[in-house]
């Protein structure tokens, strides 16, 4: 491992000259859980295998009982498109939060990050999310919780940065 740092973007992160990136922030990471939390389940679908990404999805648990039709939110993480990721604990309480309030089902999506992969990629992959979600819309696609509980006439975008 290299010492020589290119750029030093403390407290956020260091690039090294080899390329190695430094994350000193938003890099731990809560698991997903079928056990309520806040009256609230979660867990983590790959929507892109190729690339190994992963959506994290919020259920409310009395959804998850009774199989009712819930409002759809998207949500795309914060961090500069550089840190942190659905699977943070900013990201696992916000939405967790924001599910047990509004009583919706979400998706938190990850993507892959700059530097290593530059923009566009984060978009491309934030589409590729999209598309997948939307292949549930007959509710025949792959994740059973979303062709279950996913009401596609209410489907809200949202994120932050």
């Amino acid at each position: 491992m290299d010492s020589e740092i290119v750029y030093d973007f403390s407290p956020v992160f260091i690039i090294y000259k080899s390329g190695r990136i430094e994350r000193l922030t938003g890099e731990t990471i809560v698991q997903s859980s079928l056990t309520p939390h806040n009256g609230v389940v979660s867990k983590d679908v790959v929507y892109s295998p190729g690339d190994n990404l992963s959506v994290r999805i919020f259920l409310p648990e009395k959804a998850a009982k009774t199989g009712e039709k819930l409002p759809l939110l998207v949500y795309f993480h914060g961090g500069a498109f550089i840190i942190e990721t659905p699977f943070s604990p900013t990201y696992h309480t916000f939405l967790t939060t924001a599910v047990s309030a509004s009583d919706c089902i979400a998706v938190s999506v990850d993507y892959r990050r700059p530097p290593e992969h530059p923009i566009p990629i984060p978009y491309d992959d934030s589409w590729t999310s999209l598309k997948w979600v939307f292949t549930h819309i007959a509710g025949c696609g792959p994740e059973n919780w979303l062709n279950k509980h996913a009401d596609f006439s209410k489907v809200f975008l949202a994120g932050d940065s």
